[in-house]
């Protein structure tokens, strides 16, 4: 099982798409297990030169901010930011706030913030909404291409398939193009690595819970394509063994680094999106089983552990020590 995990999750990075960068923001204090993560494509988009982007709900118990904005009109107009759930609507204001105060948004008078979130109350106080706007702007500001994976920024108190979950990511190349994938991992199911189950830590995940995979390309697809990249990195989630239940809210959100103006000319043919498809659906269970794989055991809230999957695979005897 060695050599197939290092296959599984060295495999490349969201970064490996040329201008993507990430950026966390990670809070850990008294009953607290939680962050924020921003994926900030540059240059930055905005209203007036936003990017071409599409999305997939495959269960909507979630609270996808700025998600009716972008299936109607196939655009990005802003960064990406994760968050847990009670802090969303925060998280959203803060990056409002931070788009406003740029000066290519001197003369903005609309905006659509696009904002994800998985609860992670098992292992966080998750009422006292620790996330601040200015937690937010640290995330936007420090994106770069050199960021941590695991237990940090949002995947800070996440939980999934019955270990530690939190911050994956992943790509692949498509000819001279590239692919990546960034998940945050909080759902419910049985854990299956390259096919075989693999018992949980200790107890089940709570029911439901959710998963929000972020996929970027320098590709030239357009809105609906990207719609169909975005139904794969939901359908990977089957792969790693996803429960898809019914309070679990399972989105997934990919766009171009392409200008939607340069995207409407040019678009990869119809005939030819198979093996980008094939990427994604690659990706996006290797930035699954990334998350997994980079998450230390984490103590919180109430007693709770999330064990890590590392940790758990060598006390098993199944890992080099």
């Amino acid at each position: 099982m060695t050599d197939r995990l290092a296959v599984l999750t060295d495999t490349g990075s969201i970064k490996d798409v040329p201008g993507v960068r990430v950026g966390h923001r990670t809070i850990v204090r008294d009953d607290v297990r939680t962050g924020v993560t921003a994926i900030v494509p540059t240059p930055v988009p905005t209203p007036e030169r936003p990017l071409p982007c599409g999305l997939f709900v495959g269960n909507g118990h979630g609270k996808l901010i700025g998600s009716t904005q972008v299936a109607e009109m196939g655009t990005l107009e802003t960064p990406i930011v994760l968050t847990n759930t009670l802090s969303a609507f925060g998280a959203a204001d803060a990056l409002v706030g931070w788009m406003l105060d740029r000066p290519d948004c001197a003369d903005v008078v609309t905006l659509n913030p696009l904002v994800a979130e998985c609860n992670d109350s098992w292992l966080s106080d998750i009422r006292q909404r620790a996330v601040t706007a200015a937690d937010v702007r640290a995330a936007l500001d420090d994106a770069s291409d050199d960021f941590a994976l695991g237990a940090v920024g949002a995947g800070t108190g996440m939980r999934a398939l019955g270990f530690k979950g939190g911050i994956g990511t992943a790509s692949r190349a498509v000819g001279d193009q590239r692919l990546g994938v960034l998940a945050l991992t909080n759902f419910t199911g049985h854990l299956r690595l390259d096919g075989r189950p693999v018992e949980p830590a200790n107890t089940a995940d709570p029911e439901g819970n959710s998963c929000v995979v972020v996929v970027a390309t320098d590709a030239p697809l357009d809105a609906r394509q990207l719609g169909r990249i975005a139904r794969r990195g939901v359908y990977a989630m089957g792969t790693v063994g996803a429960a898809y239940s019914h309070g679990s809210g399972d989105y997934a959100i990919a766009f171009s680094t392409r200008r939607a103006d340069d995207a409407r000319s040019g678009c990869v043919r119809e005939k030819d999106l198979d093996p980008f498809f094939s990427a994604t659906l690659e990706a996006s269970a290797e930035a699954i089983v990334s998350s997994l794989w980079h998450a230390e055991t984490t103590h919180g809230r109430a007693g709770h552990v999330a064990y890590g999957l590392r940790e758990t695979l060598r006390e098993r005897g199944l890992l080099d020590r």
